[in-house]
């Protein structure tokens, strides 16, 4: 991956990806909502309100993915000192915490009707509320700092730090007893949901994957042209 350190390098394979990971977006995210809306029957115990699922299901599924990426990118640059590992965690972030965001707001609007209200102390949902303020505390910890470096290293070590409420959270159904449900996809025996639900829901986990490569991309791109404008300033300056 050192070969990628190179910023002009990544831009060219950036700009390669970024028309598939775009087309891939907008290409899945038509066939997620048709089949979401549409397609896909309503649960015979839930109703109409099952759809809320497509929504909340892959934005909590990429809620742990952008974190887990993102420690592993702290990891990488505190380790390897890689120049690009603390962009793609700087550009991870908002997109993690926005995911996470959905995925609470979505759960709180299928838990009133489904449970009779919009919050329940919950495992799950506990956990999930603490890996938001995990998020927002990262972009803090970006900014806090005149010194960017300083920022990026103390960003980097509460990423790693609370990267341990990921397994809390995929876990928390089995090691305790919550009202949210267990997993019905990701399962040793396979997944126990219809399959005409099933497809709708990979649909849309799949467009959120292609958005978040596409943001993330996007989001590395213009860090990188504000860095070369800031080495601009600072040699004219000096100069």
């Amino acid at each position: 991956m050192h070969r990628f350190a190179n910023p002009n390098r990544f831009l060219k394979l950036a700009n390669a990806i970024l028309p598939w990971a775009a087309g891939l977006t907008a290409i899945l995210l038509a066939a997620g909502l048709y089949f979401s809306l549409i397609g896909s029957p309503d649960d015979y115990q839930q109703g109409a309100t099952v759809r809320i699922m497509y929504v909340h299901v892959p934005s909590a599924w990429m809620a742990l993915f952008c974190y887990t990426s993102m420690a592993v990118a702290s990891a990488v640059a505190l380790i390897w000192k890689h120049p690009l590992a603390d962009l793609f965690a700087k550009a991870s972030s908002p997109v993690g915490a926005a995911f996470t965001f959905i995925s609470l707001a979505t759960g709180a609007l299928w838990g009133k009707p489904m449970w009779g209200t919009w919050w329940v102390w919950d495992a799950r949902l506990t956990s999930m509320l603490i890996l938001f303020f995990l998020y927002l505390g990262h972009m803090a910890l970006m900014n806090a700092f005149d010194d960017p470096q300083r920022g990026f290293k103390a960003a980097a070590v509460l990423a790693l730090v609370g990267v341990v409420n990921v397994p809390i959270i995929k876990f928390s159904v089995d090691w305790w007893n919550t009202l949210h449900q267990p997993a019905s996809v990701i399962r040793m025996d396979g997944p126990s949901i219809d399959g005409s639900m099933l497809l709708p829901l990979l649909l849309m986990a799949f467009a959120f994957k292609a958005y978040y490569i596409t943001v993330v991309l996007l989001r590395m791109r213009g860090e990188i042209a504000e860095a070369k404008v800031r080495a601009i300033s600072m040699s004219q300056v000096q100069g």
